[in-house]
């Protein structure tokens, strides 16, 4: 196996951690005691995941970025506030099947700004295994909510969510873009640090704006070991486990992995509660492991 294939592989096995990760995360928040500012809680986890990859940071010599590379950040950044700013002000307005519905667009969304971008080549076969994904991920979407589509709708809320997605989806296009150019680190240590750092500052500024910081005295011990494990396993780890891969792989193949979440969701439904187990989950359930198996044997590093 040469270099190459083997980075792609490992960066392909970390994506399937990724959305363990990720899928894992959503219980844990459920966990948490209600009436705590969201906004200001994901600039804590974002701290705290800068933190634990503060010796990263200080092993390397040339750990400060430039100018044009703090920009980037700063813009990175950015587009971490836009979607948790907009997922947060929306998940009151708007239903659980629009957001998810919406959010599937997000590795398209990638694929097409990455191709204005200049990161991703066009590739027929990556673009039908992201609609496979999105299908499969929106069948596992209308399961949960028992086939009920009269909660899809779009107004303004759902539109303001559509934005957030297109900024979630800019992320991994813009370190894409960055490490092109070699304006990023070429450490994903380093790039995770330094976005999560600005997103944190950024989100966190939004929360002083939007929340009540003196809601945050409220938590209690056990709120606060949650925020510690999401803070260095769901933000610190996934965000390393993404800019690693985006080295190697495009944002289109990267973002693709998010499909996966909604099923890590379903098993753990299963699990506490298998009396929901039925039929109608399995059209999407295979969408998305079949969507996902393709993306893992497409095997070249131009991905």
């Amino acid at each position: 196996m040469t270099e190459a294939k083997r980075g792609t592989t490992g960066a392909h096995l970390g994506m399937l951690l990724w959305a363990l990760f990720v899928g894992l995360s959503f219980p844990a928040v459920g966990l948490m005691s209600e009436g705590l500012p969201p906004l200001l809680l994901t600039a804590i986890r974002f701290s705290i995941a800068a933190l634990a990859l503060l010796p990263l940071l200080l092993r390397q010599g040339n750990r400060w970025p430039s100018l044009p590379g703090l920009l980037l950040y700063a813009l990175m950044g950015l587009s971490l506030a836009g979607f948790f700013g907009t997922m947060f002000w929306a998940a009151h307005r708007i239903s659980a099947l629009s957001m998810a519905t919406l959010f599937v667009s997000v590795p398209l969304l990638a694929y097409c700004i990455g191709r204005g971008l200049g990161v991703e080549q066009p590739a027929g076969r990556l673009l039908a295994i992201l609609a496979l994904g999105a299908l499969g991920a929106l069948g596992l979407a209308v399961a949960e909510s028992n086939g009920d589509l009269a909660q899809l709708k779009f107004g303004f809320g759902e539109l303001a969510f559509f934005f957030g997605c297109i900024a979630s989806a800019l992320y991994p296009v813009l370190s894409k873009w960055g490490l092109h150019r070699g304006v990023l680190a070429p450490q994903a240590g380093l790039r995770t640090f330094w976005s999560l750092l600005t997103g944190a500052m950024l989100i966190g500024a939004l929360g002083l704006v939007w929340e009540q910081p003196t809601a945050l005295a409220r938590m209690n011990l056990g709120d606060i070991a949650l925020v510690i494990y999401l803070g260095v396993f769901s933000s610190g780890m996934t965000f390393f486990l993404q800019q690693r891969a985006t080295a190697v792989l495009t944002p289109g193949a990267v973002t693709a992995y998010s499909y996966l979440v909604p099923f890590v969701s379903m098993v753990l439904l299963f699990i506490a509660q298998p009396q929901r187990i039925g039929w109608h989950w399995l059209p999407g359930s295979l969408m998305v492991v079949l969507a996902i198996v393709l993306l893992l044997r497409r095997g070249d590093s131009t991905q």
